[in-house]
This record gives structure tokens, C-alpha cells and sequence, in this order.
């Protein structure tokens, strides 16, 4: 999505940040029980510094530029800003814009900011409020839920660095996965923070099992949905505040990374602070069906558990992060809820839509450090929030869809798909086994619970799509209304739920969202993969399938056409794409993801009870420091 430009110049570095992970539109409301895997609640944070700092939609710049006789320049210094630490939850009448409505038009920005003048950003002299002011004004909320952020025109690639620290620009000499003797590792208590949706908890699921099974004891804390699927399969469980469908019926409404009217501000903020507040106690607090104590030992988190990093500060505990898409900074390719041109931009990229999060929740996190865990508050202006380079992250995807990154140090392992295996106690319905054994493989196609606009059209597309490459074909009715035939055909199958383990073996080809459990299944099973991506990392996934050889380039669900499905198709039914796929699952074959998050786990686990450690610094590979070569500052 190409941002629209004031100046004209083209040779500009633009970053569209899909800051919650939405570029369309969609009016169904949905729960996160059943999404695979396509966390909605990174970009959830609202309100906080963006309402009282000053980062504003388009439509508020457009009122000031008409209150101000201008004519599209908008000025973005705002004097009268307020300066407290953000929104006060606890008032009846919190803080917030006046106005939050949607613009039909986007602001034209400004010609890009000189580079003496946005300098001054990494000026240590400079309070923090005049700092936020001006990357106000090198930031734009867009009315399709990104931002807009410019750097000067003649960065090279490799100019936009987070310091010599923390780049890495040949493989670095680390001990391997297999190398860590996982028998001699002491018995731990350790607790899973994770927050999200299945598909984000399935993984943990798979980690803790194995950790228990080498004597570990491990408490998943997540959200309340998802306590019967923790507890079935072994695991200890303890309740994340928040209710997850109100988080996602938000994420479904709201487009934009602002909410679509004031009321929507304290809604989701009280959820996310709920989600925060009770981390501590998950942590600490005796099981609460059986009262047996429970202290953690260590802390296993996905990036979306907000406060992991200030817990784990508190209690003195190692930290480790684990996640299914990228998080740490690299120049191979940008983050995955942002939109970036050039190579140049891609490793600046991370550093934006982190220092966004951090924007939107640090009162929350202030909150809560004084509150609950006793601690100073942060009062720097940074990304990170609280978990730098010195904390260890895991990937959960295969190297040899996605290899690890030659910028990314020995504290970032690529460990695998983490699957767990649900497909050998499914039993499928005879119905299904008959119709699979009456014919040819089919091709699947489903979008799991993701609300589709117009589900009869799309039913439609599909369909035809099939007849005409003469294809049978198994729809996921999904939460999105597939399937809705005006009468029933011998070739097509419609499906409820069913575990992706055990139905991909069965189908030649699939499309889908492009979730990473999805995906991961459908490579798994060798299929041809055709990405419909809907917003969030799911477009990062298409793209690497498709460079992959595995799959046609990904069609946004915006662009769905009948011709363009047809031609998804034949690609998939070419026998080297086909080859491709099986030379990638037999790659994948010899992977174990769950074992090598394990390894990656206790490779890093302190041999030594960690030491206390100081509040948190501003870090130099921060958002203002990243951009300070480039700006000529020293």
C-alpha cells in the first residue's frame, strides 16, 4: 500500500506500520479461541502517551491545519501537550482526544524533516515531552490504521544500525542446539506468559510437555478460554486477566491502530491492564483450584505479555522470549506489522513499531512497576520495553523456511516449528472418510475464524474456482461463513473443525490466511500453499512461501478474485512446485522444534542465581539512537 506522498519524492524510505495488524476492513466480530495463531493484542495498546503526547489521526491534523488558515502543512508542535505519564484508568473521565473520527481523505504530509532539525531527537539535553513532540511530527496515524514514518532520502542500507553491540554481520561462533546436556539441568518452576490466541498458546503447550517430561515444573498462564485445552493436556494452568473476546470483538471493530470513538478507549485499555496487573500473581501465586504454592523459577514469554520483562526484573528471575513471527531487529526483512520499500529501512522498522507499543502502554507499565511490583518507574522514552539485547529470544519456524538471520547474535535461536500432535487421538467422521476415499486428494481452503465481508461472494469464487481447474475441494466453514451453498455439490465438502495435522495429509493443496501454525501444518504435510493474508504477519508468511518455491505470491484478501484463485491453483498443481514442497517437509522432517526450544531454553538459563539487576537504561540502539547516523549526529 503505497502512502500517499506531499512532496512527490519517491526516493524516500516509507514506513507504514500496520500498528494492530488490520488493513481492512471487517464488521464481524469473533472470539480468539479459535484464530491460528495472528496475535491480536500486540498493537491493542491505545490511548496512553498517543492521546496525551500528541500523535494524532489525520483527521485531527486536517481540524488544526483549517483552525490554522494553513493549507496542508500541518505544524505538529504542540506547546500545550500534556505532560503526566498517560491516561488515568482510574478515572470516570479519562484523558483523551477530543476527536476520533474518520477521515474519507489522508493528510498530505510534509516534505520530508530536515535532517539539522530531527537531530535534535538524539540530543541528550532534550526533555523527554519536546522528544515525543517531534517524533510526533515525523509520525502520521493514517486512516487505514498505519503510521506513516520518513527518514531522509539518501540512507544506504546499513545506515539505519542499532550500534556495533548489537550487529552481527557474519555467523557468529555459538555452541549448537545439541550441545546442552538437558539431563543435568536442575528441576525448575517455570511459568509460560503467553498472550494471544490458540494458536499462539498451542506451541507453549508443546514446550512445557516436553520440559515436564524432563522433570520440570510448568504453569501455562493465559488467557481463562483456554484453561480446559492447558489442563487436558498435562499442564499446569493459571487465568490471565482480561476477557479475550472483548479483545477481539475490539480488534474486529477498530480497523486503525486508534479506536473509532472515545468510549472505545477505556474498553480496551481496562483489558489490557487487567492482562499486565495480573502477571505478577501468575508468577507467584499458589494454584488456584488446588492451593499448591507456586514460585517461579523462570519466565517463558511471548512479546505480547507486556510486562514479562518487569516481572521478571522484580522477582529476579532469567527471562526468555519466545514468538512465531519475527521480533528482533535485522536487515534481511522488515517486521511484520510493518510496510517498508527499501532495504533500508527493514532493520529501523522494528525499532517504530516497538517505540509505538511502548508509547501506548508505558503509563500502564509505570503503573504497575509502582504499584505492584515496587519498583521505579521508567521514565525514558524507549523501545524494548524492558527486554533488550541482553534477553534471549526463540523463534518458532523452520530454518529452512525462514533461515536465522546473520545480524542476529548468539542470544536469538531458530529452534523449529514447535507442533503438537493432535491427529493421532482424532477420530475423523465416517462421512469425511468416505467422501476423501471417493475421489482425488482435494484442495483445502479455509480461513479458520477470521470474519470475511462478503462470505456467499467468496463461497461463489471458490467454487468456480474448483470447477474450473477441475478440482475437488474440502471448505472450512470457519467463523467467517464459508460455505453456504444454494445446493449441495458431489465435489465439494463442507468441514467444520478439524486438527490441520490430520487433514492436510489428505488434500493436495492448500489456501489459507497464512497463520503460522497453518502454515506450518500445510508445509509439514507437503502441500502447495496459497496465503490469503488478512493483516498482522500473516503477509511476511505468504512472501516467504512463495520465495520458497512452495506456493504463488500471496493474495491479499482484498485483491480475491476468481481469476486470481484459478491462477493460485494451477500454480500449486505444477509438479515442481509440488517437488519443492516435498523437499521442504523432508528438510523439516529432520527438525525438532520443540526439543530445540528446549535446548535454547536451558542453553541460556543463567547457571548462576541471577543477580539483581539495575533499572533499565536507555538503551543506544533505541529508536533515537538507530537514526542518529544518519542524521549526522555524533
Amino acid at each position: 500500500m503505497a502512502p500517499e506522498r506531499g512532496d512527490g519524492n519517491s526516493s524516500d524510505v516509507d514506513v507504514d506500520v500496520a500498528v494492530n495488524g488490520h488493513h481492512k476492513n471487517s464488521s464481524s466480530s469473533s472470539s480468539l479461541d479459535d484464530y491460528d495463531g495472528d496475535n491480536k493484542v500486540i498493537m491493542a495498546s491505545v490511548g496512553g502517551e498517543f492521546e496525551n503526547r500528541g500523535v494524532r489521526s489525520g483527521v485531527d491534523a486536517a481540524d488544526d491545519s483549517k483552525k490554522s488558515g494553513s493549507s496542508g502543512t500541518v505544524d505538529r508542535n504542540l506547546p500545550g501537550a500534556n505532560t503526566s505519564s498517560g491516561v488515568n484508568l482510574d478515572s470516570e473521565k479519562p484523558q483523551m482526544p477530543m476527536k476520533l473520527d474518520r477521515s474519507n481523505t489522508e493528510r498530505r504530509r510534509q516534505s520530508n524533516i530536515p535532517g539539522e532539525q530531527a537531530a535534535q531527537i538524539f540530543d541528550d539535553k532534550i526533555s523527554i515531552q519536546k522528544k515525543l513532540e517531534m517524533l510526533n511530527r515525523m509520525a502520521t496515524v493514517k486512516d487505514d490504521g498505519t503510521v506513516e514514518f520518513e527518514v531522509p532520502v539518501d540512507v544506504k542500507p546499513g545506515g539505519l544500525d542499532f550500534g556495533t553491540e548489537d550487529v552481527y554481520n557474519e555467523v557468529v561462533d555459538e555452541e549448537p542446539l545439541d550441545a546442552t546436556d538437558l539431563q543435568y539441568i536442575p528441576p525448575l518452576q517455570i511459568v509460560m506468559l503467553i498472550v494471544g490466541t490458540r494458536g499462539d498458546v498451542q506451541p507453549f503447550i508443546a514446550i512445557g510437555k516436553r520440559l515436564q517430561d524432563y522433570g520440570h515444573r510448568v504453569r501455562l498462564a493465559t488467557h481463562a478460554n483456554f484453561k480446559e485445552f492447558v489442563l487436558t493436556a498435562g499442564l499446569e494452568f493459571y487465568p490471565l486477566g482480561g476477557d479475550p473476546k472483548v479483545l477481539a470483538e475490539y480488534m474486529v471493530k477498530n480497523k486503525g491502530f486508534l479506536p473509532s470513538g472515545p468510549s472505545e478507549i477505556p474498553i480496551q485499555r481496562k483489558q489490557l491492564k487487567e492482562i499486565i496487573f495480573s502477571l505478577l500473581s501468575a508468577c507467584k501465586d499458589p494454584d488456584l483450584d488446588s492451593g499448591i504454592p507456586f514460585k517461579a523459577e523462570a519466565i517463558i514469554a511471548n512479546p505480547p505479555a507486556y510486562g514479562h520483562a518487569h516481572v521478571a526484573e522484580a522477582l529476579k528471575v532469567p527471562l526468555h522470549i519466545f514468538f512465531t513471527m519475527p521480533w528482533t531487529p535485522t536487515s534481511q526483512f522488515p517486521h511484520p506489522l510493518s510496510r517498508v520499500k527499501q532495504q533500508a529501512g527493514y532493520r529501523v522498522s522494528y525499532q517504530i513499531v516497538d517505540s509505538m507499543i511502548w508509547l501506548g502502554i508505558r503509563d500502564m507499565i509505570n503503573d504497575f512497576r509502582k504499584k505492584k511490583l515496587k519498583l521505579r518507574p521508567v521514565t525514558y522514552l524507549s523501545g524494548a520495553q524492558g527486554s533488550g539485547a541482553d534477553v534471549p529470544h526463540g523463534y518458532i519456524w523452520s530454518p529452512n523456511l525462514v533461515p536465522k538471520p546473520k545480524d542476529w547474535g548468539p542470544k536469538v535461536d531458530v529452534v523449529g516449528f514447535c507442533f503438537l500432535d493432535l491427529a493421532s487421538n482424532y477420530v475423523p467422521p465416517k462421512p469425511l472418510v468416505d467422501w476423501l476415499e471417493a475421489g482425488k486428494k482435494p484442495v483445502y481452503i479455509g480461513f479458520g475464524s477470521l470474519p470475511v465481508q462478503e462470505p456467499e461472494k467468496m463461497t461463489q469464487i471458490i467454487v468456480e474456482a474448483l470447477e474450473i481447474t477441475g478440482q475437488r475441494g474440502i471448505i472450512n466453514k470457519g467463523w467467517g461463513g464459508l460455505g453456504n451453498l444454494a445446493e449441495p455439490k458431489e465435489s465439494i465438502y463442507l468441514l467444520d473443525n478439524c486438527p490441520h495435522d490430520w487433514l492436510f495429509l489428505q488434500c493436495t493443496a492448500v489456501v489459507h490466511h497464512g497463520g503460522a501454525g497453518t502454515t506450518a501444518a500445510g508445509l509439514k504435510a507437503a502441500c502447495p500453499t496459497t496465503i490469503v493474508p488478512f493483516f498482522g504477519d500473516q503477509p511476511f508468511w505468504g512472501e516467504q512461501v512463495h520465495a520458497r518455491g512452495v506456493g504463488p505470491p500471496p493474495i491479499p484478501i482484498d485483491q480475491f478474485s476468481l481469476q486470481k484463485l484459478v491462477d493460485a491453483i494451477k500454480f500449486m498443481l505444477d509438479p515442481k512446485v509440488k517437488e519443492c514442497a516435498i523437499e521442504l517437509a523432508k528438510a523439516m522432517e529432520s527438525e525438532d522444534g520443540v526439543t530445540g526450544a528446549v535446548k535454547a531454553f536451558f542453553k541460556h538459563l543463567p547457571r548462576k542465581k541471577p543477580i539483581a539487576e539495575q533499572l533499565p537504561v536507555p538503551p543506544s540502539g533505541g529508536l533515537f539512537g538507530s537514526l542518529g547516523k544518519c542524521f549526522g549526529c555524533s
